[in-house]
């Protein structure tokens, strides 16, 4: 009898009867779909950035897609990759502030059409060392630079002419079967894509590589890729023709790091932690706000309710992520219990997006992240009031992503890996602070199927939210927000989706 009301002098937790969902337990309801709304016709620009009340947003995505600030999904190259088709990746945070700022760098100087060296060797390295080069990176055309960098002085190039796998010596030096610097055409730094692709087929040559005045290497020209360096409707690009690129950062060493990529030329930041409810975000984004101004946009989060979205809003966040342990790899809920379903986190925080903005004429866009399975999932996202998608799986897949593709079971894959695994040690991410590193894992070490190149499957993906938008009756991601009609499914209903009561064949057979 003591033991019972003793208890009555302690509170117990706020708890929620709302249950937590995901995005699989809903379907979208057919709208009208006029002779108007067609495909071609779908616009999916959306801001990035936070506005005021009849002004745009500074930044507006040409999709509604950015990569997410993973080691195994954002480098320079997908960045590159993703900007020319419309979005923007957040370069990992999880390595040297030189290396990162590096990165940014390489995206804002990027030109169409001229690529940086992934694949570069030196001269004393052997025939054995370019096959594992080419098996690691799939590059046949490798660089051979005096220090092996991709911006050293340019000794020579190495392509499948120039050996013989099964006969040549393993072990040969590659300066003995390169062709020499001599015996390159190249084209010098500064030089316009016309021109370059007039030397390739001038004088019939399938690489060009773009060196400076010192000889050291700054780009390859490629005359396979000459059809795709056509004009990208839908390329995002500041004032100056440059490319929209952001970067990760953390609440530990922002001071140092943030103003480093803001030299190299960086876009917009995005602070990169599992759970963003907290005053070293604020203090975070207090720093960006006294040194800069509004003229480094900085977002925050994650987040899953309206408090914590309210609490980085009034913080001065240019954009708010949501969701927290929704990823593919992400085991926070599994490892701390914390999270909430993705679906019902994304459905609150707009509607505090929408109060705010009623409230003090502000609106601050919200990032969907984690939780994506299927491409439906992105409409679903979308028509719930996410202003755009951050994505890590999904662009892990692809040729752009910095990991290896292996052959495991006959089948190829890409390594993909959380930020909170043991391999990346991103301690900074799950900081809750005082002096504690990574204590336990809150991601998975994975593989992820191997897609191919990124912008084929874009246009896949992209046709089918256009297609269900159109199944919607809407034309845009807002008229999406307004009007989709969404529907909770069952169990049952979730089997009647797919294929039922058929045997399928095998179409390895057929």
């Amino acid at each position: 009898m003591y033991f019972c009301e003793k208890l009555k002098l302690y509170a117990m937790a706020q708890i929620s009867n709302e249950i937590s969902r995901t995005f699989n337990e809903y379907l979208l309801i057919p709208g009208l779909t006029t002779k108007e709304c067609t495909p071609d016709r779908i616009n999916l620009q959306t801001p990035l950035v936070k506005f005021t009340k009849g002004s745009k947003s500074e930044i507006v995505l040409n999709m509604p897609f950015v990569s997410a600030i993973m080691q195994s999904v954002s480098d320079s190259e997908m960045a590159i990759a993703l900007a020319r088709n419309g979005g923007v990746s957040f370069i990992y945070g999880s390595q040297s502030i030189e290396s990162q700022a590096e990165m940014v760098r390489k995206v804002k100087e990027f030109k169409a059409g001229f690529v940086a060296s992934r694949a570069n060797l030196t001269p004393e390295d052997t025939l054995q060392d370019v096959l594992d080069m080419k098996e690691k990176t799939g590059f046949s055309t490798i660089a051979i630079t005096h220090d092996g960098s991709s911006n050293g002085r340019l000794l020579g190039l190495v392509t499948s002419r120039d050996y013989r796998p099964r006969r040549d010596d393993e072990h040969k030096k590659v300066k003995e079967f390169m062709t020499p610097f001599a015996g390159l055409v190249t084209g010098k730094y500064g030089i316009t894509l016309e021109e370059a692709n007039n030397i390739i087929w001038d004088k019939k040559v399938n690489t060009l590589p773009i060196v400076d005045e010192k000889g050291c290497l700054k780009y390859l020209v490629f005359r396979k890729d000459y059809d795709s360096h056509k004009d990208n409707p839908n390329e995002l690009h500041d004032e100056q023709k440059r490319l929209i690129v952001g970067a990760g950062i953390n609440t530990r060493d922002y001071e140092e790091r943030i103003p480093k990529l803001v030299e190299a030329g960086v876009d917009v930041l995005c602070i990169d932690s599992s759970d963003g409810f907290s005053e070293w975000q604020k203090e975070t984004i207090e720093f960006v706000r006294k040194t800069y101004g509004d003229t480094v946009k900085i977002g925050a989060g994650n987040v899953v309710d309206t408090e914590g979205f309210n609490y980085l809003a009034d913080a001065g966040a240019d954009f708010i992520k949501v969701g927290i342990g929704g990823g593919s790899i992400c085991i926070t809920r599994e490892q701390k219990g914390i999270g909430r379903g993705q679906a019902t986190s994304i459905i609150e925080v707009a509607q505090a997006r929408d109060e705010y903005f009623k409230k003090h004429g502000q609106y601050i866009p919200i990032c969907s992240d984690g939780g994506i399975v299927q491409d439906y999932h992105m409409v679903l996202a979308l028509a719930m009031g996410a202003d755009f998608l951050m994505m890590g799986r999904y662009f892990a897949r692809f040729d752009e992503s910095p990991t290896k593709k292996l052959l495991i079971g006959g089948t190829y894959v890409k390594e993909y890996w959380g930020e909170g695994s043991n391999r990346a040690r991103n301690w900074q991410r799950y900081d809750m602070g005082g002096n504690s590193t990574l204590k336990f894992e809150e991601g998975v070490d994975s593989y992820v199927p191997y897609a191919g190149k990124l912008k084929d499957n874009l246009e896949i993906t992209l046709g089918k939210i256009k297609a269900t938008m159109c199944s919607c009756g809407t034309l845009s991601i807002e008229e999406l927000k307004n009007n989709a009609k969404i529907t909770l499914v069952s169990s049952t209903s979730i089997i009647e989706g797919g294929a039922h009561d058929v045997i399928v064949k095998d179409n390895k057979n057929s």
